[in-house]
């Protein structure tokens, strides 16, 4: 019965002592988590395993919203495609194995010119 209770989906939030709330959901084996700026915007959010490693997607936003990066993981190891947004710039590295396997970087150089 217990084992029934643990596998149902549960949700809760505390506080951590910096001011920052984080939300908690377990659902199954992954359990979602989203961090929260002081100001009460997303900071970050992403799924750990059961066995709390990193785990899946993990996005972060900067204060007013805008994603800065994605990552992606596989029981805490870096894998995959990670987009990383700074300024105008969009940077691509490709992990294998929590190693860098290749960096590809891109720079928003489109300006728009429009008149009344």
């Amino acid at each position: 019965m217990l084992a029934l209770i643990l596998t149902l989906s549960m949700s809760f939030a505390f506080a951590q002592k910096d001011g920052k709330k984080v939300e908690i959901t377990k659902n199954g084996d992954l359990t979602s988590a989203t961090y929260f700026y002081a100001d009460g915007s997303v900071e970050q959010q992403g799924t750990f395993n059961k066995e709390g490693q990193l785990h899946g997607v993990w996005i972060s936003y900067d204060r007013v919203g805008n994603k800065t990066a994605i990552a992606n993981y596989a029981n805490n190891k870096k894998v995959g495609k990670w987009l990383f947004w700074t300024n105008n710039k969009l940077r691509e590295v490709e992990y294998v194995d929590s190693r860098i396997a290749s960096v590809n970087e891109w720079e928003n150089k489109t300006e728009m010119a429009f008149s009344n």
